[in-house]
Order: C-alpha cells, then structure tokens, then sequence
C-alpha cells in the first residue's frame, strides 16, 4: 500500500440523451476538466478521518464498520458496502481529504465525481477480487449511489465520469459504451446558480414516461423502445392516456436526435454547426415537453443563441442546475459573456477529460 494516494475525478456534461438512461435508452456525454480532487495519507488508527472543506464537512468512519443501516445519500458508507462485495476490504486508516473546483449542485455530476473519486481510492489502497479497471470504478459507484439508495437516474454520471472522453453508452440491462470523440471545440458550461432539483424531477419524469411505455406494451406486445423509430408515434399513440403522451413523444423524439448525433460523431470530423441545431432541437423536447427548465435557464439559453452559439440546452435533471453550449471560435467569449448577462452565475470553456485516474 502506498503512504498517500492522489486521485482526481472529473465533472460530466451531457450532450445528448438527459432524461433516457433511466429508459435504457443510449446516451452522448462527456467527462470536463473540473474536478474533485482526493488526497489520502496512512494515519495509525483503523479511522478514515474526511474532510470536505468546500463544504465545511468532516466524517470519521470506521474502517470495519459493515453499514447495515445506511442513511440516506451517505455515499460513503454505501460505497464501503458495496466494495466488500468486490472483496475490497480496508484494514488500514487514512486522512482524506477532497476538494476540487467541480462546481456543488450545478449540473455537472460532483456527487457522483465524489463518489467515483472515493471508489477509485479505496481500490487502489486495498484491491479488489476484480480486476480494476475503468468500467469496474464505474459499476461499484453506480451501485453505491443509485442501486443502495433507491434513487432514479441512471448509469450516465458514474460511467462518463469513472471511462472519460465523448462517449456513446448504450444503457439498460446490459452496458456497453464507445468513444466517439476525445475532443470538442468550443465547448461552454454555463452555471446558473439555481440548484436543480434531481430527485424530485427526475422521479416524476421517469415514473410518467414509463408509464406510458407501459401502456403501449399492453397493446402492442412486440413494442421495443430501443428500435422504435420517431414515425411509430402516431400509430402508436392512442394506446396512450393523453396525459402521458408528451412524455412516450420525448422519449421517442430524444432518442430520434440521440441516434442523429451518434451518426455524426461517428463519421469523423462532425459538423458542429448541425451537432448544435441537434442540442438545440433536444433543449426544445426538455423545455416544451418534459418541462424541465426554469426561466433563468431559458434567459441564459436564448441569450447564448443570440450571441452566436451553434446549439445550446439544459443538463441533467432539471429545476436548475447548467446548461451546456457548443461555439465557433469567434463566438466563444461572446457567447459566455451572453449567458452571465442572462442571469448565468459563471460561464467558462471546458475540455473533454480523460476520466476518473490515480496520480502517481
């Protein structure tokens, strides 16, 4: 074992795809160059003594402790449970301590950088029963945020995060991704200050649109969301109670766009200009249909557009939260100076990153 482990661990943006891996439908996201960063160093006690500054927190567990009990959204005690199951087994203590500049509750996924951090130190300090890789940071960090705690997203946070560059993630039963791209010029956060509300809307969003599959699968038993084409609405739809309609539409539609940008990643060299109108058409569904935005979201996103973004939409969840814009060079500092003037907190370029990674 090491005397002191260093590991950073990236934000994520999506592009394509907010509102579909809790479908099991595929996703485009990107891991940022804003990160949590963890340092821990062997003390003499069997205590891991944490501390968070940048949230004026600190906790102390024990390194046996087996965690029957987990309160809610402790990620660290899930994780711990989780990884025993891996055969990760602390024995010794350590001074933790985590920070970063990965903005808290604005749309870029800190919990889950927090979480796939921890994992990927607690790995590296004690093993595993598994070989440890890239996609096993990211299948015991979805397990300790998602599958312990009951909550409703996803595998996109932990698995862009934990892999890195601009990925394709097919989700569902059975995950898989593929890099489609290491680069994005021109690409901008917004914050807007607001934080955005995830278990609140996300729970309600996924409980309506799987409803409403629900009730197309009942009448139509050979009904598969994965290969159903945009033009299937309208023969479909009248299986659908009218409430839920909008929400079995934005599943189709976003998926539509999804598997449209897919294509154009693919082809090498993509045309940001039509990546963007894509963004701009997946804003649309999320603010119009799912109605998941809030109005200083919708200022900082027509302000970008006016000042020359190529596309622009709101990330995650909804309630709050960031939105994500794609620029030509030009534009750059024009279009973040516009989503500040829109009612932005901050606005700055990022990088894609390469993951989730341990700093010798």
């Amino acid at each position: 074992m090491s005397n002191t482990i260093k590991v950073i661990s990236p934000g994520r943006t999506c592009l394509f795809g907010d509102h579909q891996d809790y479908l099991g439908l595929p996703v485009i996201a990107c891991a940022i160059d804003k990160y949590i960063n963890l340092t821990a160093t062997q003390n003499e006690t069997n205590l891991f003594k944490i501390r968070l500054p940048d949230i004026s927190e600190e906790k102390i567990i024990n390194v046996d402790q087996q965690f029957e009990k987990i309160n809610q959204r402790d990620y660290f005690a899930s994780s711990l449970k989780v990884l025993r199951r891996y055969g990760c087994i602390p024995n010794q203590g350590y001074d933790v301590l985590i920070k970063g500049d990965l903005p808290i509750n604005a749309g870029v996924s800190s919990s889950s950088a927090l979480i796939v951090a921890w994992v990927r130190f607690l790995l590296e300090a004690f093993g595993a029963d598994h070989e440890i890789n890239s996609l096993l940071v990211f299948k015991i960090a979805y397990e300790a945020e998602v599958i312990e705690h009951g909550e409703p997203g996803g595998v996109m946070d932990q698995y862009t995060i934990g892999v890195g560059g601009v990925l394709f993630i097919e989700t569902g039963e059975k995950t898989s991704h593929e890099v489609v791209g290491e680069f994005i010029e021109g690409l901008i956060v917004g914050e807007s200050g607001i934080k955005k509300e995830t278990i609140g809307t996300l729970g309600d969003r996924k409980t309506k649109a799987l409803k409403a599959i629900e009730e197309v699968i009942r009448m139509d038993k050979g009904f598969d969301l994965k290969t159903a084409p945009l033009e299937q609405y309208d023969a479909k739809k009248k299986y659908v109670s009218e409430e839920l309609r909008p929400y079995f539409f934005a599943a189709l539609k976003n998926h539509s766009i999804t598997l449209k940008a897919l294509k154009e990643f693919k082809g090498g060299n993509p045309d940001m200009k039509y990546i963007g109108d894509l963004m701009n058409q997946h804003h649309s569904v999320l603010k119009d249909i799912l109605k998941i935005t809030v109005p200083r979201i919708d200022n900082m996103v027509s302000s970008a557009i006016k000042a020359g973004a190529y596309g622009v939409k709101i990330v995650g969840s909804g309630g709050g939260g960031s939105i994500v814009a794609i620029a030509p060079e030009s534009k750059q500092q024009d279009v973040i100076k516009a989503i500040v003037e829109g009612g932005g907190k901050d606005a700055y370029l990022v990088k894609v990153d390469s993951g989730a990674r341990v700093i010798k």
